[in-house]
């Protein structure tokens, strides 16, 4: 409509795929748009048709990202999002950004595929997560490096949960089974054991799971480098073991199941002591050139301190992405399982916790 073409925004009405993706347009030269993967936004890939030149340094295909939860964090969150998009695509270490509008952006479309839950296990893709992770919390972002995203969102979820009314019994009663977990309680008895385990504070991405990471086109069967870690709306300053352990957790959870509630939940592919060790031992290798080798006596005790530290931490991850899960199914229009997902991760909460004797 000519109403939706004034507010596209000057670039992308330049932007013939773009402008095609924005509209969805039929007339004259139609972008063929097809829907792809997200939990918190809705993604979009566009593409010229075939019959269409490209002009200049225009692109034959874009992914159109559409926010989701990010929106309802306010101005500020998606401004700073935009801006370590940014940053991380000019370091390398993500998809190109070819512009920005109030409710999403348009970015490189990287000829890839996302890789699969069973693929995390494989040594080789372990390893080059390790190094990818590594080399994320190495950076130096102009972002506040305070470590008060974990908490500071939890408590925010949390109150947001307290207040929840469902107005059907499918989601009012495991809402109810949750509050009797007693979830303040719970959240400050997780605040003083993470307290008291030492963890350094590094730019974390937040959200290493497999739908995140991209294995490239071409290079499926290359030893190294051929993947790349993508969305970034969660990442920021945090605590190293929370990443990690976070990740270790994504081992259970396949997103990819056709059937409702969309996920498969398997408490056994949680990463053995052997697989841990093996990411962690490619993690700090990723960090060697950076300090003297240590013997094999330190890097012990450095590998056994980083199992304490993140199987700790795995429990803020179940925590941090339960009261998500609630809060998204209240707001969120994406077909998913959200409160069956949030039993999930609880019971996965408390059955590290039983494991970890804490």
């Amino acid at each position: 409509s000519t109403r939706a073409f004034r507010e596209t925004p000057p670039w992308l009405r330049r932007s013939r795929v773009g402008l095609a993706c924005f509209l969805g347009t039929r007339e004259p030269n139609p972008a063929l748009v097809s829907r792809r993967g997200g939990l918190s936004n809705m993604l979009f890939q566009c593409s010229l048709p075939d019959t269409l030149a490209t002009v200049g340094d225009e692109p034959r295909k874009v992914l159109l990202r559409l926010y989701g939860a990010i929106l309802k964090m306010g101005a500020e969150a998606m401004v700073l999002e935009s801006v370590m998009f940014a940053i991380l695509a000019e370091r390398s270490l993500g998809p190109k950004l070819f512009g920005i509008f109030p409710q999403g952006r348009l970015e490189q479309f990287i000829p890839s595929r996302r890789l699969e839950t069973e693929e995390l296990s494989l040594p080789d893709i372990s390893a080059e997560i390790a190094e990818k992770m590594a080399r994320f919390h190495g950076m130096k972002m102009p972002f506040n490096k305070e470590p008060k995203w974990l908490f500071g969102t939890m408590e925010k979820y949390l109150n947001q949960v307290l207040r929840i009314k469902f107005p059907g019994e499918s989601k009012a009663k495991p809402l109810r089974r949750f509050l009797s977990y007693n979830l303040p309680l719970e959240l400050e008895r997780l605040r003083s054991l993470l307290e008291s385990t030492p963890s350094p504070v590094v730019f974390c991405h937040n959200d290493c799971q497999e739908g995140n990471i991209l294995l490239l086109e071409g290079r499926e069967n290359s030893e190294k480098q051929k993947l790349m870690l993508i969305d970034f709306e969660y990442s920021s300053y945090n605590y190293r073991g929370f990443d990690i352990g976070n990740h270790f957790c994504e081992w259970m959870y396949d997103y990819n199941y056709e059937k409702y509630p969309f996920f498969r939940a398997n408490m056994l592919k949680y990463p053995s002591r052997k697989q841990q060790l093996h990411f962690i031992s490619n993690y700090l290798a990723a960090f060697q050139h950076e300090s003297e080798d240590p013997s094999d006596e330190e890097r012990s005790a450095i590998e056994e301190g980083m199992l304490l530290e993140v199987n700790r931490f795995a429990l803020a991850s179940h925590f941090f992405w339960g009261l998500w899960s609630i809060v998204q199914a209240k707001i969120s229009s994406i077909e998913f399982g959200y409160m069956e997902y949030a039993q999930a991760r609880f019971e996965a909460y408390f059955d590290q916790k039983r494991k970890l004797g804490v």
